[in-house]
């Protein structure tokens, strides 16, 4: 299962040095989500990251920085985030972009196309028209208090989507620390993604670390 880090909605000064031992540490891709940041400040954040790691983020906001800074992935908000997703859903496989100054001709590697999933007919429409859902929540959020799992988010209704052929990896969010990894696979899921866990743990790196060692139990052994 893959294992996804999603990033604190304010600034954090732990951030980039933790992020640093994180992408060390194996992680494959960092959501980047400031909703109420502009475009500078995404900008700057941006600036102050190794290049070598921005094909790991994936841009919540201020999308068309994903060109000049050559991120790995566009997410696109739902309704329940202030407004629907700016991008609409992709026409091929992954996105094509081409880079700023270059050739016409010139793309650089296809983009990854990620969205919000809060119920199960956006579920179900999505899950060949993008290339990752983070479907949320489904456990009580940590970083969120008061937000639980809707009744549309069914256990048995989730089993029967997840069941179903399709293109996006479907990951889970909200919730989900080490003790609730083995319900997240045996419904079906690819992967989890964590906010909370991380960030409001006294250690983060060991947080991520303690993750990554129950992911990789046997689903006899969870």
């Amino acid at each position: 299962m893959k294992l996804i880090v999603i990033s604190p909605e304010s600034e954090d000064p732990r951030e980039h040095p933790v992020l640093a031992e994180l992408f060390a540490a194996g992680l494959t891709s960092y959501h980047l989500r400031k909703l109420t940041w502009t475009r500078a400040q995404l900008a700057a954040w941006l600036h102050a990251l190794p290049s070598a790691y921005y094909p790991r983020i994936v841009l919540h906001t201020h999308h068309d920085l994903a060109t000049e800074f050559t991120l790995g992935g566009l997410h696109d908000r739902d309704h329940s985030e202030g407004r629907a997703g700016p991008l609409g859903p992709p026409r091929t496989p992954s996105a094509q972009r081409t880079p700023t100054g270059a050739p016409s001709g010139r793309a650089l590697p296809p983009i990854l196309r990620s969205r919000a999933v809060h119920d199960l007919s956006t579920l179900r429409a999505s899950l060949d028209t993008y290339d990752r859902l983070l479907v949320s929540p489904i456990f009580p959020s940590f970083s969120k208090p008061g937000r639980t799992p809707s009744p549309d988010l069914s256990p048995a209704d989730l089993r029967t989507a997840l069941a179903l052929p399709r293109r996006a990896e479907v990951i889970a969010l909200g919730g989900i620390d080490t003790a609730r990894i083995p319900a997240c696979r045996e419904l079906g899921f690819d992967g989890i993604a964590v906010l909370g866990t991380i960030w409001q743990a006294a250690d983060p790196v060991r947080a991520f670390a303690e993750l990554q060692s129950a992911l990789r139990l046997p689903t006899h052994a969870a």
